[in-house]
């Protein structure tokens, strides 16, 4: 006798989400209006753009500067030969796509902690990070915060690996679980301006592709979870995942929230203006601040930005640019060969003999964030009218 609830291909239609809505809790549309950010497109990157692609997620930003050499090829499931030499953000993104049309994809060849201004972050749903600099974490790390972001950090060596999720309100951020070793490595980073890519080669960690596939799934998992938030799912917000892949035995650390923590700082509201980096200058700015907070207000950013460079042989140079862009070879004197020193800043005042200088001429991105302040009064301020370049084409 022929079992009545026996279903047959023919009486439903599947698409190929059919079987993720299955879930229970599963909201596709939710997903296919999503905007995720992706900082590094190496090996962690490649399986997480890949999971993203798969699961049907709107908007992809993926963000990265290096290109593809040799050795990403054993480690990275989206890079082929004919891609060495290419930038990986770029080839990420036309595979995304490959993987799955419905996406939308962009790469931004970019370095996270100078030329990604907080307003993209600001319309991120949720950031993830595949990165092996702990400077350009903690980067993150303040910027999700600023704009009140979820961002989803993970890391591997060998056969090892952790992941990690920060959410400002929720638990441990990422700057709270540095040590002084942290710290010391960063330091001397900074202090030697300048380190040549070579140097920073030479801390290049030793990785598998399963590792990283492990990782990468991880946290892919927990984003769905946070764009499932109203559904009570359980996170690791404030918590990490760590997994040792030579015994398989993985456990789950809580982080200790450092209560004088630097990184707490959520910037309560954000007022968007229609300016633009590129067409308006310090000058302008400032005049418009200063009519809405008082003579008194003054411009603070969030990065220090060189201004002038000099060196004992009399010889000077404008710089403008962030500190954490200079070179050594940049402040090598032209004349006498030696070190110059440089000047620096982020309050500015109108006091300034540069004021006719663009924002983006002295290092701020494209919709950035910058704060007025007068006092203890602190208005930010949104360089909104570059929405439209910056998310052209996604």
């Amino acid at each position: 006798m022929e079992n009545n609830l026996t279903l047959h291909n023919s009486d439903f239609e599947e698409d190929k989400y059919s079987r993720l809505r299955l879930i229970p809790w599963w909201d596709q549309e939710r997903l296919a209006n999503a905007a995720i950010m992706v900082v590094g497109a190496g090996a962690i990157g490649n399986e997480m753009i890949k999971n993203l692609a798969l699961l049907g997620i709107g908007k992809i930003l993926i963000i990265d500067m290096d290109a593809i050499e040799n050795t990403n090829l054993t480690r990275s499931i989206l890079f082929r030969a004919k891609d060495v030499g290419r930038y990986k953000a770029e080839v990420a993104a036309e595979r995304a796509h490959e993987v799955n049309p419905d996406v939308h994809t962009k790469a931004f060849i970019a370095n996270i902690i100078d030329d990604v201004g907080l307003g993209v972050f600001r319309r991120m749903d949720v950031v993830l990070g595949g990165l092996d600099n702990r400077e350009a974490r903690l980067s993150i790390n303040q910027s999700c915060y600023k704009v009140n972001r979820p961002w989803i950090d993970g890391a591997i060596e060998t056969f090892n690996g952790f992941a990690r999720v920060f959410t400002p309100g929720h638990g441990a951020c990422y700057e709270c679980t540095m040590t002084e070793t942290d710290w010391r490595l960063i330091n001397k980073r900074k202090s030697c301006a300048m380190l040549t890519h070579e140097q920073m080669a030479e801390g290049k960690i030793p990785t598998t592709p399963t590792s990283s596939s492990v990782i990468a799934g991880i946290q892919v998992q927990e984003l769905l979870k946070l764009l499932h938030a109203d559904r009570g799912l359980p996170t690791l917000a404030g918590k990490g995942y760590v997994f040792n892949g030579l015994t398989h035995d993985s456990y789950v650390v809580e982080y200790q929230v450092k209560p004088d923590c630097m990184s707490h700082d959520i910037y309560e509201e954000i007022i968007e203006k229609d300016w633009s980096v590129r067409t308006m200058s310090l000058g302008e700015i400032l005049l418009e601040i200063k009519a809405e907070l008082g003579e008194g207000a003054v411009v603070d950013l969030d990065r220090e930005i060189s201004t002038m460079a000099y060196c004992r042989c009399g010889h000077q140079k404008a710089m403008f640019m962030p500190v954490h862009k200079l070179k050594e070879t940049m402040l090598t004197c032209p004349d006498c060969g030696k070190q110059m020193v440089f000047e620096s800043k982020h309050t500015f005042t109108g006091e300034e003999d540069y004021l006719d200088k663009k924002l983006v001429e002295i290092g701020v991105p494209l919709l950035h964030i910058i704060t007025g302040r007068v006092g203890m009064t602190l208005r930010h301020y949104e360089f909104s009218a570059d929405e439209a370049e910056v998310f052209k084409d996604l």
